[in-house]
């Protein structure tokens, strides 16, 4: 069992940040970037085998800054060494309504020769002191590594002269280790976050005294620039705050929704259900009549889905959907293409969600033979060179294309090869680091690209599950598909329990027909799928958890309180709360899982208007019940479940 100590308490109604929160980020920011900063920038490099710290001071520095909208304001300070001409600019943006404060570095030769050496680039390079002598509390996420902890939170106390290292792993950023902290301290402490599409490290060291050493970034940089070359790094983000770690997470929750979320018209996406063909493994290998036969007959039982996912399988590909590259509907299966499909799926009011993978091709397809010279492996297969700007542009017209021609709604891309090798593998010794951000580059400017040309269209980032969720890729995109490991109901519970905390809007899918299961699957992005030709589905609990669904989804996107310890143990409880209170709204939801032998939990409630009355509605006995406040968040709420393993969901409203 993992215990964490972000978990809920009494905290305000009115989840916000304080004027001393939004004073402590603008200091950190005028200490670091402003005209008179008086701390040193948060990066370091090393240029010809010389750390920044020794000379940087010593270049000519330009400071800009400009006003992007009412809340944000973006400052550029660049860094010029007179003898070589290296560019250093930091680029960095200030919130005046989050206590946040986010930069990245772009480095250019402005010269006529190539650089020295530049390496050990570390966008992020802060130290944070306390001043009180409780030690730094470290929070941190398991990765989702397709594995039954996908997700857990951990806690780890930074004593003196401690070392902490992370990584991801083979250079999909979001497996192996998950670049989301949060540093307790001062009863307070700062969120920080590295993001970046492929392979990235970060370090926390510990002094002998009272202060702490984040660095992170790319994780092998060591290149020279070429006369007028350009590159950039990851992304890095400190959010400060007071008080609770739990209501920090849901400041940054709220920062997230705000600043991390693609927008269309102006707005998030609404939480959407998706639905698929059961058939042997969803949406794999199937054809049009088939798929009719599915998306007829969910609807005519009356559950409704807002999108239908035709998975990967749908090209040519000899019966294995593995086999990518022949980037076509399959004439066989689909004789009329995927437009067919999505006509059908557009005369019910449903998008069409359908399954790429454009970084990935294996031998003996169109593209290999067509095009070996843009794939790392050649005629074999292996990975696409998004690096290339023929293999770019090409990429961009030929997937354009099939989301124009077929009617695509949602696209989903998927990334299920580790990128790593193919990356350091074409790197000279004098160019290491360069191959990936080639590609890093490529990948965000492809997705730009597609939304520039499609403003409504939606992405979805799958990389064999949830293993590509860094900040940058889920400002362009949301992800459908949190894990692979995606069928175990106490994993999805810890999944829900941990992803929550920093990522408010994605998806997981389900294919059983029991209230636990399905329960434990509920979230923004709900998948609700089988096999229509076993006859075995439970049409009346499909419809039941539908609206079940939907009436909770509005709440999915509020405050988020962890109501109990983290735990996968299958003689625990597990519960969370989400709360809307703007609207007086929320639900909590617990699972009692298959060995727990205490039939009744009590939880304390956050979050809520002391003052208040709340009307509570338990989904299956249907009674009613009304407490204030206070008491819900002072006494607790009583959740009894008679069966094992069970659930309960209960509804609340603040009255009127």
């Amino acid at each position: 069992m993992v215990s964490i100590l972000l978990l809920a308490t009494s905290a305000s109604w009115a989840i916000k940040p304080t004027g001393a929160e939004l004073a402590r980020a603008h200091e950190w920011a005028a200490a670091h970037f402003g005209d008179h900063a008086s701390a040193a920038p948060p990066f370091s490099l090393a240029y010809d085998g010389k750390p920044s710290s020794d000379f940087v001071k010593t270049w000519k520095v330009k400071r800009t800054s400009r006003q992007i909208d009412k809340a944000r304001t973006e400052i550029t300070n660049t860094y010029t060494d007179p003898a070589t001409g290296l560019a250093v600019t930091c680029r960095a943006i200030e919130y005046r309504d989050f206590p946040t404060v986010e930069w990245t570095l772009f480095l250019q030769n402005t010269g006529k020769a190539d650089t020295p050496i530049i390496s050990e680039i570390r966008p992020l390079d802060i130290a944070l002191t306390r001043k009180t002598d409780a030690e730094f509390q470290l929070h941190w996420n398991t990765a989702d590594n397709c594995a039954e902890d996908s997700y857990a939170p951990h806690v780890d106390p930074l004593v003196p002269d401690t070392v902490r290292q992370f990584a991801s792993a083979g250079g999909r950023p979001t497996t192996g280790n998950y670049p989301y902290y949060n540093i307790e301290m001062d009863g307070g402490g700062a969120i920080v976050v590295l993001s970046w599409g492929g392979q990235w490290s970060s370090e926390f060291k510990r002094d002998s005294g009272k202060s702490l050493h984040i660095r992170g970034g790319q994780e092998l940089t060591h290149f020279t620039l070429h006369p007028g070359e350009k590159v950039s790094s990851p992304l890095a983000i400190v959010q400060f705050y007071n008080g609770d770690g739990v209501r920090s997470q849901n400041i940054w929750r709220r920062w997230m929704i705000a600043y991390g979320m693609p927008h269309i018209d102006g707005k998030i996406p609404e939480p959407f259900t998706y639905g698929c063909d059961g058939d042997q493994y969803p949406g794999l290998c199937t054809n049009i009549n088939d798929e009719k036969a599915s998306i007829s007959r969910f609807h005519d039982k009356g559950i409704k889905h807002d999108s239908w996912d035709q998975d990967a399988g749908w090209y040519p590909c000899s019966g294995s959907w593995p086999n990518t590259g022949n980037w076509e509907p399959d004439p066989e299966r689909f004789p009329k293409g995927l437009k067919e499909l999505s006509d059908f799926l557009h005369s019910y009011n449903i998008k069409l969600m359908l399954w790429f993978e454009p970084e990935r091709v294996t031998g003996n397809t169109e593209f290999t033979e067509d095009h070996p010279e843009w794939v790392y492996g050649g005629a074999n297969g292996g990975l696409v060179k998004l690096g290339d700007p023929d293999c770019w542009k090409w990429v961009v017209k030929h997937f354009d294309g099939l989301i124009t021609t077929q009617g695509v709604d949602i696209y989903r891309q998927d990334f299920n090869i580790d990128p790593l090798g193919y990356w350091r593998g074409n790197d000279t010794e004098d160019r290491q680091g360069i191959t990936e951000i080639r590609h890093i580059e490529g990948y965000y400017a492809y997705w730009d690209e597609l939304l520039r040309r499609h403003p409504k269209l939606i992405i979805d980032t799958c990389a064999s599950g949830g293993r590509r969720n860094n900040v940058e890729t889920l400002r362009r995109s949301v992800p459908v598909l949190r894990s692979d490991y995606a069928s175990q109901a106490i994993s999805n519970q810890g999944q829900t329990y941990g992803l929550s905390m920093w990522v408010p809007f994605y998806g997981t899918g389900i294919l059983t027909n029991n209230a636990y299961d399905m329960r434990s699957a509920m979230c923004p992005i709900f998948g609700m799928g089988g096999d229509i030709h076993k006859n075995d589905i439970n049409w009346e609990l499909g419809r039941t958890l539908e609206k079940e669904w939907r009436r909770l989804s509005r709440c999915m996107l509020g405050d988020y309180y962890p109501l109990t310890p983290y735990s996968l143990d299958k003689n625990a409880w597990i519960a969370w709360q989400f709360d809307l209170p703007e609207s007086g709204e929320g639900s909590v939801v617990a699972f009692r899982r298959d060995d727990c032998n205490e039939d009744t939990l009590v939880v304390k409630l956050a979050g809520l208007d002391p003052k208040a009355k709340y009307t509570l509605t338990n989904t299956d006995t249907k009674t009613p019940e009304t407490m204030t406040g206070k008491a819900l968040m002072t006494d607790g709420l009583r959740v009894t479940i008679s069966t094992k393993p069970g659930s309960a969901v209960v509804e609340y409203q603040k009255s009127r």
